[in-house]
């Protein structure tokens, strides 16, 4: 039998537990414990720092009031986009509306809507972005970065066909000095 170079283990000192060292550890455990205790956040409650507003939802578009005149006959949403066009956290809604007709092109207003006043009012119209006194109809229509871009279609005259339009515009608005500002470019279609 081969005898081991390493000493007993019993023989050693350090491997004795005496009640020095069971003072030391205890006290060492105490101290990260109260050290933990130190560090923890306080509780929860009312003097806790409030989080961001939460913001409200867009305005809906289907119960809003128009300045369109229908003759007595109902209107159409055809299109709504929402966004912050004015930087204050909550968005607005941007809505394509067109009177119903039984055939052809109606001509589309563009219309931007806010949260009504009181709570439950309906959203309100605070711009008109394309009267539909312009004979326009809106193809595409989106917000990004806060600006509002749209696809404008129209008619170069009188006796072009209200069904095959024949000027192309793009066209943005941004909200700047406490109003709407319009940048685009047209580009016309041969008839």
């Amino acid at each position: 039998m081969q005898h081991s170079a390493a000493p007993d283990l019993a023989d050693l000192a350090h491997t004795h537990a005496r009640p020095a060292h069971w003072l030391a550890t205890a006290t060492a455990t105490a101290a990260v414990v109260a050290l933990a205790g130190l560090l923890q956040p306080g509780p929860a409650g009312a003097t806790a720092a409030p989080g961001p507003a939460r913001p409200a939802p867009a305005p809906e578009a289907a119960g809003a009031d128009y300045p369109l005149d229908c003759g007595g006959g109902p209107r159409t949403v055809a299109k709504r986009v929402t966004g912050d066009l004015d930087g204050d956290g909550n968005p607005e809604t941007v809505a394509v509306v067109h009177c119903e007709a039984g055939s052809g092109n109606p001509p589309h207003g563009v219309y931007v809507l806010t949260r009504g006043k009181a709570k439950d009012a309906p959203a309100r119209v605070v711009a008109t972005l394309v009267e539909p006194g312009l004979h326009r109809n809106v193809t595409e229509l989106a917000v990004r970065d806060g600006v509002v871009h749209a696809t404008l279609l129209g008619y170069s005259t009188p006796d072009v066909p209200r069904c095959c339009p024949d000027e192309n515009e793009q066209v943005s608005w941004r909200w700047q000095g406490g109003a709407f500002v319009r940048a685009g470019h047209a580009d016309a279609r041969g008839a």
